[in-house]
C-alpha cells in the first residue's frame, strides 16, 4: 500500500434499487455495510467511510453519493474504493468499465470488488471484469423487458399505472379503486366551472392562491401525510398556471382511465416520451366522474380558443366564436375607456392587418348580442315544442351538409398525397443530379431548402387532415343532446360566457350588403354545437330546407374605431 493510500480515506460504496429487490436480502443495505465494513477492517484500510444510493438503478450514474464519491476523490481525499460486487457500482458496461480502467487510475485509486475478485491492484483478476460488466448489464436490460411487459399487461386491462392517487380522488382501502374525496373533488369543479365561465389557468391560480386553498401536493400531506417530490410547504396556497392546465387537460375527471401516456426511450435513457392520444388506452366509466360530459366539452372548446384578458381587464365573452365570413379569420372586438359601451364594436383580423386583403365586417357588441340571443332563444324554444320535427330537421341536413364536408376535405388530403409524392420525387431527382455531378452542392443545398420546407409542412398536415376526415365520418347526430340542452334551459334572458360555449360552436359575420350604410342589411350566421346553422323560420322546420335562409339584421350607426 503506497503512502497516498496511507493518507486518503477508504470508501465502502453501497447501492440497492427496487429491481435488486427481486435477489432476496442479500444485496440489502445492511448487508453490503456489514461486509463491507469487515472486509475493511481485515485489511486494515485506512479511514473507511460508507457512500450509499438506496433506491438507485445502476444503469443511472447521476446519484447523489455516487457523485459526492467522484467529487471527493477527484479532490484527493479517497485512496481506495470498495463495493461488494461490480453490480453495486453500477450495471452500464461502458460506464463502469470507464471508471474503473481510466477515471480510478487517474487519479491513483485502487477499486476492488470484492464477490466477483476484482482489484485494480492486481492485474490478473480484472481479466473476467469485462464480462462480468457485461453480464450485469444483461441483467437490467432483462429487467427492464420484464417490467415493461408487466406495465403494459396491466395497461391492457384498464389498470391505473400510476402511483399518486389524482387531486379530487382518494383510494378504497379495501380495493385500492378510487373514490370520490368530496372535499378536493369541489375544487375541482369549481376550477372546471371557472374555465367554462371563460377564466384561464392563470386566473384560476391567482382566485385560489388569493383564498388560500391548499395546492393538491400540500393537500395530500396535510390531510393523508403523503409526501411529493413537488412539495413546498413554504408555499402552501402557491398554485401554478400548468397544474391548473393539467387538470383542466386530464380525462381522469370525466371517469375514464387513459394509461400508456408516457415511456421512456430504453432502460439507458429514461427521459419521457408523450405518446399521441390515438396511440394510448382508454377504459371509460373505471371510476366515479367528477364532471359531465358536456362540462369537459365545454372546457376544452374555451381552452382551444385560450382567452386572454383585455387591455381593459375585462374578458371579451365571444372569444374564439366569432368569424369573418370572407377570410375566416377571428374578428377582433374593440373598445376603449374614451367611447360609450354601445359603441363597442367586432371589426375582421384580417382587415385590421391588412385593408387590401379583406373588408371590415364592422358588427357592433351589442347588436350581435341581440341577434344571438334571440336566434338562441327562437332555436332552443322550437326543439322543446317541436322535438319530433326538430330532430327530423337536423337529421336530413346534417347527412347533406357532413358528405359535402368530408368531400370536401378528401379532396384536400388527396392534393396533399398527390403533392408529397411529387416532392419526393423531385428530391430523389436532385440527389441524383448532386452525386453526378450535374449541380454543385450549393445548387442543391439551394434548390431542396424552398422543397424542404413546402415538405415539412405537408407532413405536418396530413396526420391532422386524417383526423379531421375520421372526426367528421364519426360524427353522430347531436339533436339528443341538443334538445336535452334546450329543456334544461328555458328562460334565457342573459348571454354569458357558458351559456355561448353551451349552446354555440360558432358565429359567422358577413360584410354588410352596401358597405358602411346605416340601413343595409347584414347577415349573420349561428351554428349550434352537435346540429350547425339552424334555419331563421318556423317554415324551415316544417319544410325541411336544404339550404335555410341566414339571420340578417340593419344596424343604425357606422360603428367608430376605439381610440
Amino acid at each position: 500500500m503506497n503512502q497516498s493510500n496511507q493518507i486518503r480515506k477508504t470508501a465502502l460504496y453501497c447501492r440497492l434499487s427496487q429491481d435488486d429487490g427481486i435477489e432476496g436480502d442479500s444485496n440489502s443495505i445492511q448487508n453490503q455495510k456489514s461486509i463491507l465494513r469487515k472486509f475493511a477492517e481485515d485489511h486494515h484500510f485506512p479511514s473507511p467511510c460508507f457512500y450509499v444510493d438506496d433506491g438507485f438503478s445502476g444503469g443511472n450514474f447521476q446519484r447523489p453519493a455516487f457523485q459526492q464519491m467522484i467529487s471527493d476523490m477527484e479532490n484527493g481525499g479517497i485512496g481506495i474504493i470498495v463495493t461488494k460486487d461490480l453490480s453495486r457500482l453500477g450495471r452500464n458496461q461502458l460506464h463502469t468499465g470507464l471508471y474503473i480502467e481510466e477515471r480510478f487510475p487517474m487519479f491513483g485509486v485502487r477499486y476492488i470488488a470484492i464477490n466477483d475478485n476484482v482489484d485494480t491492484d492486481s492485474s490478473e483478476s480484472n481479466d473476467l471484469m469485462p464480462f462480468k460488466n457485461l453480464f450485469n448489464e444483461w441483467f437490467i436490460r432483462d429487467t427492464s423487458r420484464k417490467i415493461r411487459a408487466v406495465l403494459k399487461a396491466k395497461a391492457e386491462r384498464g389498470e391505473r399505472l400510476g402511483t399518486r392517487t389524482p387531486y379530487g380522488y382518494r383510494k378504497d382501502p379495501d380495493t385500492k379503486k378510487l373514490i370520490v374525496d368530496e372535499e378536493a373533488a369541489a375544487i375541482v369543479r369549481r376550477i372546471f366551472a371557472m374555465c367554462a365561465g371563460g377564466s384561464g389557468p392563470s386566473q384560476i391560480a391567482r382566485i385560489l392562491k388569493k383564498e388560500q386553498i391548499l395546492t393538491p401536493t400540500m393537500y395530500a400531506y396535510t390531510r393523508y401525510g403523503i409526501t411529493h417530490t413537488c412539495l413546498d410547504t413554504a408555499h402552501p396556497y402557491n398554485w401554478s398556471n400548468s397544474a391548473i392546465a393539467n387538470l383542466l387537460e386530464n380525462e381522469i375527471y370525466l371517469g375514464n382511465t387513459v394509461t400508456m401516456k408516457h415511456s421512456s426511450r430504453s432502460y439507458k435513457d429514461k427521459r419521457r416520451v408523450e405518446h399521441p392520444r390515438e396511440e394510448c388506452m382508454v377504459f371509460e366509466n373505471t371510476h366515479p366522474a367528477l364532471i359531465t360530459r358536456e362540462v369537459w366539452d365545454m372546457v376544452q372548446r374555451v381552452r382551444k380558443n385560450k382567452r386572454r384578458l383585455t387591455k381593459m381587464e375585462e374578458q371579451n365573452k365571444y372569444s374564439g366564436l366569432v368569424f369573418c365570413a370572407d377570410c375566416g379569420s377571428n374578428m377582433v372586438l374593440h373598445r376603449a375607456h374614451t367611447m360609450s359601451a354601445s359603441y363597442n364594436h367586432f371589426a375582421c383580423r384580417t382587415y385590421k392587418k391588412d385593408g387590401e386583403a379583406c373588408t371590415g365586417h364592422y358588427i357592433r357588441e351589442c347588436v350581435l348580442d341581440e341577434i344571438v340571443l334571440e336566434d338562441l332563444r327562437r332555436v332552443t324554444s322550437a326543439a322543446r315544442e317541436h322535438p319530433e320535427k326538430f330532430a327530423d330537421y337536423i337529421g336530413s341536413k346534417q347527412s347533406t351538409e357532413l358528405q359535402r364536408e368530408i368531400r370536401r376535405q378528401e379532396k384536400e388530403l388527396a392534393a396533399m398525397r398527390k403533392r408529397k409524392a411529387e416532392l419526393d420525387a423531385i428530391f430523389k431527382k436532385l440527389y441524383e443530379d448532386s452525386v453526378l455531378g450535374r449541380i454543385t452542392t450549393e445548387q442543391f443545398q439551394m434548390l431542396s431548402s424552398s422543397y424542404m420546407e413546402e415538405q415539412n409542412q405537408i407532413a405536418a398536415s396530413i396526420p391532422q387532415k386524417e383526423a379531421d376526415i375520421q372526426r367528421l365520418r364519426e360524427t353522430v347526430n347531436g339533436t339528443d343532446g341538443f334538445l336535452d340542452k334546450a329543456k334544461r334551459y328555458t328562460d334565457i334572458t342573459e348571454l354569458t360566457p357558458e351559456l355561448l360555449r353551451l349552446f354555440i360552436e360558432r358565429i359567422v359575420v358577413h360584410e354588410k350588403e352596401v358597405k358602411w350604410s346605416k340601413h343595409a342589411p347584414q347577415t349573420v350566421e349561428i351554428y349550434y354545437n352537435g346540429i350547425g346553422y339552424v334555419g331563421s323560420g318556423q317554415q324551415d322546420m316544417e319544410e325541411a330546407p336544404e339550404t335555410p335562409e341566414p339571420l340578417q339584421t340593419q344596424d343604425t350607426e357606422k360603428p367608430r374605431q376605439a381610440s
